[in-house]
């Protein structure tokens, strides 16, 4: 741990340069050289490994300290299903901010998913209100129905969200191949989508599913990788 006073060390400059990264979800790095207290902001591929894992430190040569800021992690869930009652409380833990899309109030109620950001709308509408999807962003579909699912998946396609999953089987997933294909996306782009969602551990119940997808979805985070089509 480095621990530096702001204003004397940290120039205003560089802190405003730090800011405003920061504030548009860039990813950014505070390198410190200890050894001539030089002070620099890097970007990701200097330190691809240490931004994958949210690792600051020093780094081998014992004397550079390399502080990441990543922007938070963003999690859009599409349907309003069991599996994503128990998944969103468990993305909150994982340290995603988590948020709930389903046109149907009868199941996207505050009731169901207690202290959830909830937007009763199709995802293609809310994305587009959003920030754009980026490489700290996941998207899950869970509806079941491809006028829900479908709109969230091409946008997550068009994006460089670092997990794109989807609820179904394999015949389900032809089939959506299918749709998707014929809307323009390429086998490498839709290879991104993970379907079967989740791990393959044998689950069964909504809960052992959102363990599953917690699980891939981490993976993906930190260890990169595409999805199977």
């Amino acid at each position: 741990m480095l621990v530096e006073p702001v204003g004397a060390a940290l120039s205003e400059a560089l802190l405003a340069e730090l800011t405003a990264a920061r504030a548009a979800r860039r990813p950014i790095a505070y390198v410190v050289d200890t050894a001539r207290w030089q002070r620099r902001l890097e970007g990701p591929e200097a330190h691809p490994e240490r931004f994958r894992a949210d690792r600051s430190g020093f780094g081998e040569d014992g004397a550079t300290f390399i502080s990441i800021h990543n922007p938070p992690l963003r999690l859009y869930v599409v349907g309003a299903v069991h599996i994503a009652q128990a998944l969103v409380p468990m993305a909150r833990l994982a340290g995603h901010a988590v948020t709930l899309i389903d046109p149907r109030a009868t199941f996207a109620t505050p009731e169901r998913f207690p202290g959830t950001d909830i937007r009763e709308d199709y995802p293609d509408d809310v994305l587009a209100d959003e920030p754009p999807l980026d490489a700290r962003s996941a998207l899950v579909t869970f509806s079941h129905d491809p006028k829900i699912d479908d709109p969230g998946l091409i946008a997550a396609l068009r994006s460089p969200a670092y997990y794109i999953g989807a609820l179904g089987s394999r015949r389900t997933h032809a089939r959506r191949v299918e749709r998707l294909t014929a809307a323009g996306f390429s086998e490498e782009e839709i290879v991104r989508i993970h379907a079967p969602v989740g791990l393959d551990i044998g689950a069964r119940s909504p809960a052992e599913i959102a363990i599953s997808t917690l699980a891939e979805l981490t993976r993906a985070l930190r260890r990169g990788g595409g999805g199977a089509a």
